[in-house]
This record gives C-alpha cells, sequence and structure tokens, in this order.
C-alpha cells in the first residue's frame, strides 16, 4: 500500500505499539532489477513489516543528474509496492532519509553493502530514536546505473 506521509507515521506508531519490529529502508529504485528484489528480501528477514521510502522525482534528479529518473515516482512506487516482500510505501523529497526517519521512528533502519554505518549521515538520528542501522551485504553487479550504461552502449 503505497502511504502518504502522515499515514505512515500514524502506522508505524500503531504497529510498534503493537509489538511490532518495523523495518525502513529507501532508495530511487529506478530501473528495478534482481539486485533490488534480493535486497527487499533481506531487509523484510531483519523484522516483522517492511516500509520502502522512494525517493521523489526532483530528489532522484538532484542525486543523479537531469536525465533521471527513468520512471516517475508513482509508477517506480506502485512497482514497489507490488513486490511480495513490501508492506508500505512512501515518497519522500529530501536528497537523503533523514527527515522521514525523524517522524517515522522505525525499529530498523536498512541500507545496501555499498555503505556502512558511520558513513551514512542518517545513522545519528536512528540511534537518537532507540533504532538500529543495519547493513546489508552488497550485491555484486547489480545496480540501474550498470543498466543505462549498458543500453547507451549498446546504441
Amino acid at each position: 500500500m503505497i502511504l502518504d506521509r502522515e499515514n505512515a507515521i500514524e502506522l508505524v506508531g500503531e504497529l510498534k505499539k503493537n509489538g511490532k519490529k518495523v523495518v525502513f529502508t529507501n532508495g530511487c529504485f529506478d530501473i528495478l532489477h534482481v539486485g533490488h528484489l534480493r535486497y527487499l528480501e533481506e531487509a523484510k528477514n531483519q523484522g516483522d513489516v517492511l516500509i520502502v521510502g522512494i525517493n521523489s522525482d526532483t530528489s532522484v534528479r538532484q542525486l543523479k543528474g537531469s536525465t533521471r529518473p527513468i520512471n516517475g515516482e508513482m509508477d517506480r512506487a506502485e512497482i514497489i509496492d507490488g513486490l511480495k516482500p513490501v508492506n508500505f510505501v512512501v515518497i519522500f523529497n529530501e536528497l537523503t532519509p533523514i527527515e522521514i526517519l525523524d517522524e517515522l521512528k522505525p525499529s530498523i533502519h536498512v541500507k545496501g553493502g555499498d555503505y556502512t554505518k558511520d558513513q551514512l549521515p542518517e545513522t545519528e538520528i536512528v540511534e537518537k530514536n532507540n533504532g538500529e542501522v543495519r547493513i546489508l551485504p552488497f550485491i555484486e553487479g547489480k545496480s540501474t546505473t550498470t543498466i543505462v550504461n549498458k543500453i547507451k552502449s549498446d546504441k
């Protein structure tokens, strides 16, 4: 289910009150590939409920450049929402998930192995809210950028 920010905040509060371990992760998820799926499956295994934050089109352009995203935010949200491990999706406009993490206060925040806990700007806010940051193993050779570069080189 795709939620607006206000409903996502309310939902996480209710889930945690009912003893559920809420896992949050985020990303652009521009062109879905098997690396995304494996990552989201592993993220879901960290707790009871998985909420995925999707970068808005505006934030993807700021992060990745004027030619991205390939797919619009609502299409990306709907595709992610349709995946078995994902329970809820919320779109956010900021460049990092710091603000939404401060509002949602998930039990666990998960990132891929291309990061370290110390590098993440959001680690401080997650831990301040009694959450835990977990870094999952990197899935080698699976990225949207690799796919986009392959398409460009095939022209």
